[in-house]
C-alpha cells in the first residue's frame, strides 16, 4: 500500500443540463495554458465528454464508474492514471446524487470513494436566492460527502449576481465562479447528446469557453480547494501477472464514425499481451494484418454513405468473418455488421452484412441505462450463462430478417432499474455483435477469453507460425 495525494476536484451539478462540460473544459484549458498537467476524469459510461476534456487538456481523459468496474478498482484505476499529474478534474454526471438504481456510479459515491472535494454548479437562470435553498438541500442530503464550493452558471446581471452569490456565501459555502449567460458559450449537440469532437472543428468554440470560464471563474481557489483532498490508501496493481505475452495483434477501429473507446477497457488488453492495430473502415481499403477485430460504437449512420462506398473494407471484414476471425462490435459496430442501415431520413445504405439483420434509425431514443447480460450461447467473450456488467444508449434498432426462433441471439438483457428481460444482440461462431458497451477491467475474463480466441485463430490460420 501507498500514499496517494493527486490534487483533486469534482465538478458536479445539481441536473443535466446545468452547463458542466462547458465549465470544466473551460477550467481544463485554463490549467494547461498555466503549465500544469492535467488529467481529467468523467463520471459514468459517457464517451463524448472525455473527447472534449482531451481537447482542452492534451492528454485522454478517463471514466470511472462503478457499474461497469467493482468500486473497489476505482481508487487503483483513478492512482495509475493520475500518476504523476499536477491535478485531476472529476466532471460528474447528471445530477450529483443520480446514478443507476441506487445511486449506483453516482457523482455523490465517486467523490467519497476518492476523498474529493465537491463543487456545485448551479443553473441559476430564471432564480434568485432560492438558488441558497437548492445548495442547502444538495449539502444536507449527504454529511460525508464535501460540498467545498459552487459556481453559479447563466447569471443575468451583476444585480443577479450579487443576489444569488450573497445569499449561497451566507451558508457558508464558498463561490468559486459567476458565469454571465452568452449563447456562444455552448457545445454543439445532437441525437446522443453532444456532438463528437472528431466530426467538427471545436477549437475556436474552445478558445470562447476559455477565455469567459479563465475570466469569470477563480482557478487559484479552485486549485486550493484540490490540493485540499485527503491523502487515500490504493495499491496499484497490474490487471494480471501473465508470464508470456499473448502475440495477438487486435484491429481497433478509430475514425471519425467508430471512437466510442474507454482508454483502460483498451489498456487490458494490452496488459493482457495483446497488440492493438488502429483502422478506418471509413478510410482504409483493407484491415491490417490482425487476429482479430474490434468495431467500438459511434456514429456509424452519420457516415452511412461513406461506409456503404468503401466497398474494399467491407468485403475485407465479411470475409474475414466468414473465414472465422473473432469480431466483436458494440453498438454503432453492431450496425455496421449488418446488411444495411437506414438513416433518420428513410435512406438505406448497405453494410458489411455478416449480421443477418438490418439498422434503423428511430425518432425517439430506444433505451439508456445499466443492464446485466446473461449468454444465450457461447461467445468470443464468454461461456452460455456467463454474466457481462454493461450498458446500452440508442436510438437506433436491429430488425432480424428471421422470427425470433430462428436468429442467434447474443444476449437475454435485464435492465437494472426495472428488471425487464429482452434478447439482443447477435452471436454466432467467432462473430459477436451487441448494443452492450462494457469495461474490460470490469470483465477481465472477458477479455482473456477474447485474446484466446484470437490466438486461436492466428495458429489456426499459421500452423507454422507467420
Amino acid at each position: 500500500m501507498k500514499q496517494n495525494n493527486t490534487p483533486r476536484i469534482v465538478i458536479a451539478a445539481t441536473n443535466s443540463g446545468a452547463g458542466k462540460t462547458t465549465i470544466v473544459t473551460g477550467i481544463l484549458a485554463n490549467l494547461k495554458h498555466k503549465g500544469l498537467s492535467v488529467q481529467s476524469y468523467k463520471v459514468g459510461p459517457d464517451y463524448i465528454d472525455p473527447g472534449y476534456h482531451k481537447l482542452a487538456s492534451g492528454k485522454p481523459g478517463h471514466n470511472l464508474d462503478t457499474w461497469l468496474v467493482p468500486q473497489e478498482k476505482i481508487a487503483n484505476i483513478f492512482a495509475k492514471t493520475s500518476n504523476g499529474s499536477d491535478i485531476a478534474i472529476i466532471e460528474g454526471v447528471m445530477g450529483l446524487y443520480d446514478g443507476g438504481r441506487e445511486g449506483i456510479s453516482s457523482t455523490a459515491a465517486i467523490a467519497k470513494i476518492l476523498k474529493a472535494p465537491v463543487i456545485l454548479v448551479v443553473d441559476v437562470k430564471s432564480m434568485g436566492e432560492s438558488a441558497a435553498a437548492i445548495v442547502l438541500g444538495f449539502k444536507s442530503y449527504d454529511p460525508e460527502l464535501n460540498l467545498a464550493g459552487v459556481i453559479i452558471n447563466r447569471v443575468g446581471s451583476d444585480t443577479h449576481r450579487i443576489m444569488v452569490s450573497s445569499a449561497i456565501e451566507k451558508l457558508g459555502v464558498p463561490v468559486l465562479g459567476c458565469i454571465y449567460r452568452n449563447n456562444k458559450l455552448s457545445l454543439p449537440e445532437r441525437h446522443l447528446g453532444l456532438t463528437p469532437v472528431t466530426e467538427h472543428s471545436a477549437e475556436e468554440t474552445l478558445g470562447i469557453i476559455a477565455d469567459q470560464i479563465g475570466r469569470e471563474v477563480n482557478i487559484p481557489q479552485l486549485v486550493n480547494l484540490a490540493c485540499s483532498a485527503p491523502e487515500y490508501l490504493d495499491q496499484v496493481i497490474a490487471v494480471q501477472d501473465i508470464p508470456v505475452k499473448s502475440g495477438v495483434r487486435i484491429g481497433i477501429a478509430d475514425d471519425e464514425a467508430f471512437s466510442f473507446y474507454y482508454p483502460e477497457s483498451l489498456a487490458v488488453l494490452m496488459e493482457l499481451g495483446a497488440e492493438l492495430v488502429p483502422f478506418s473502415p471509413l478510410k482504409d481499403n483493407a484491415i491490417p494484418n490482425v487476429d482479430g477485430i474490434i468495431l467500438g460504437g459511434g456514429f456509424p449512420e452519420m457516415f452511412a454513405e461513406r461506409l456503404s462506398a468503401n466497398q474494399n473494407m467491407r468485403n475485407a471484414i465479411y470475409t474475414a468473418g466468414k473465414q472465422g476471425m473473432p469480431i466483436y462490435a458494440e453498438c454503432g459496430g453492431l450496425m455496421y455488421l449488418t446488411k444495411k442501415i437506414t438513416n433518420f431520413t428513410g435512406e438505406s445504405y448497405e453494410m458489411v452484412g455478416l449480421v443477418p439483420a438490418s439498422s434503423e434509425m428511430c425518432t425517439k431514443l430506444q433505451t439508456v441505462g445499466y443492464v446485466e447480460a446473461a449468454a444465450v450461447s457461447d461467445n468470443v467473450l464468454c461461456q452460455k450463462n456467463d454474466i457481462l456488467r454493461g450498458h446500452e444508449f440508442h436510438f437506433s434498432q436491429m430488425i432480424p430478417d428471421c422470427v425470433d426462433a430462428d436468429f442467434s441471439w447474443a444476449f437475454d438483457f435485464k435492465k437494472v432499474r426495472t428488471g425487464i428481460i429482452y434478447p439482443s444482440g447477435y452471436a454466432f461462431k467467432n462473430i459477436l455483435a451487441t448494443y452492450l458497451h462494457i469495461h474490460f477491467a470490469g470483465n477481465i475474463k472477458a477479455a482473456e477469453l477474447l485474446i484466446t480466441k484470437c490466438k486461436k485463430f492466428r495458429e489456426e490460420r499459421y500452423p507454422n507460425g507467420g
